[in-house]
């Protein structure tokens, strides 16, 4: 019996692949061209056009559903700007950061100051006040006299660290040119996902935040039929696509959200399962494989990530004769008491439930009861076998999946 890795290796070795630049289809890849969005990179460059003229820009909004190629768009500008003036004395600094990939204020705050260039002892992970974290970032732009522009991708998750811990860095870092004065600028770019995230700032912050703003609409079936056959070209052997699973990869991805990014991501993994299956062409059928192998991964991913109380929050839905939150809160005390936990009050488990509702993994109906009023039912949107087999992984879950 032959070795199964040996097996596999000898196939990837001597089989046939099709894929040229796997690079080209990684989501961090920059395109040479950005097809379709001609608008929104003159709407964005002429709002960052006063730094060539040595002056501060406004604040600037992009909103935009994911894959509509916000991101892109604002670096591929901010890093033309910088190549123009790399050679003068006026110094234009970009810093980039993900709220979403950032727990705290103060993790996000000195990773804004590390690309600033302060070191782990002016700046260290732990110990400071927020409000000394923000003054020593403020002073390095003083003291260089740094033209910064900071980039804050995903802002509506930093509104969301805002509310919870109380600590409104939004409107210091809007207000900042105000305690700067004439050693630098920090102009503030925002990338969202959610167009109405501003409505739960403080009115004084959207007034600076949003001094202008760009609209990023969705790529059509067309538009992002055209980005696909473009990414094909730099990715691909000649000929190795089938063009109805591009037409496919389109339709799936303009259809559902024109995501352009999950379009590529698809045409990826299509492209690795039709090589691992030693195909001269990616076809339809291994397009619908690679839709259910990403749908899947992406259900994993969420529920691996979610805190021990949600995981058996999720569990207590499985577990549950009925689906109202009073049974289902029964059901989560119960699965706390067996694996020797101290369960949270009703209250936040209610809360806890809306939560996880809008991750999409669950979901909820008012049920009217008459006189007895109304009560929320839910329900999983997700398979049992999938809850079980990941949280299978948890050591703490383990006897009661």
């Amino acid at each position: 019996m032959s070795d199964p890795i040996d097996r596999l290796l000898d196939a990837a070795e001597s089989g046939k692949l099709i894929i040229k630049n796997r690079e080209s289809l990684h989501f961090s890849y920059k395109p040479e061209i950005i097809l379709h969005r001609d608008s929104e990179l003159e709407q964005v460059t002429q709002s960052l056009l006063p730094i060539l003229k040595k002056s501060r820009p406004s604040n600037l909004l992009v909103y935009g559903k994911p894959g509509t190629g916000k991101t892109l768009v604002v670096r591929r500008v901010i890093d033309k700007i910088q190549a123009r003036v790399e050679k003068s004395n006026f110094p234009i600094i970009l810093v980039y950061s993900n709220s979403k990939e950032e727990t705290t204020l103060y993790g996000l705050l000195v990773n804004l100051g590390i690309q600033l260039g302060l070191n782990d002892r002016e700046l260290p992970s732990t110990g400071l006040a927020i409000s000394e974290v923000f003054k020593r970032i403020l002073n390095k732009i003083k003291k260089e006299k740094f033209n910064a522009i900071f980039v804050i991708d995903e802002i509506d998750y930093l509104a969301q660290l805002v509310v919870k811990t109380g600590k409104d860095i939004l409107y210091q870092l809007t207000r900042a040119n105000e305690r700067l004065e004439d050693g630098g600028t920090l102009t503030l770019v925002g990338i969202s996902n959610d167009l109405t995230f501003k409505e739960k700032l403080d009115p004084r912050v959207i007034s600076s935040l949003g001094e202008e703003e760009v609209v990023f609409t969705n790529y059509d079936v067309g538009q992002i039929k055209k980005i696909l056959e473009e990414r094909i070209n730099e990715s691909f052997i000649e000929n190795s696509v089938d063009e109805p699973a591009v037409n496919l990869i389109a339709a799936l991805a303009g259809g559902e959200h024109g995501d352009a990014r999950r379009a590529i991501d698809l045409l990826r993994v299509a492209g690795e399962l039709a090589e691992r299956h030693q195909s001269d062409t990616v076809t339809i059928e291994h397009v619908r494989e690679a839709t259910q192998k990403i749908e899947e991964n992406k259900e994993e991913k969420s529920l691996k990530s979610f805190p021990l109380h949600e995981k058996l929050v999720l569990l207590a839905i499985m577990k549950a004769n009925g689906s109202s939150t009073g049974e289902i809160y029964s059901s989560y005390k119960n699965l706390c008491k067996v694996i020797g936990k101290d369960g949270l009050t009703q209250r936040r488990i209610t809360q806890m439930l809306s939560e996880i509702e809008l991750s999409g993994i669950i979901s909820g109906r008012l049920i009217h009861q008459g006189i007895h009023g109304r009560t929320k039912k839910f329900k999983l949107t997700i398979s049992s076998e999938m809850i079980k087999k990941t949280f299978k992984e948890d050591l703490t879950l383990q006897d009661i999946v």
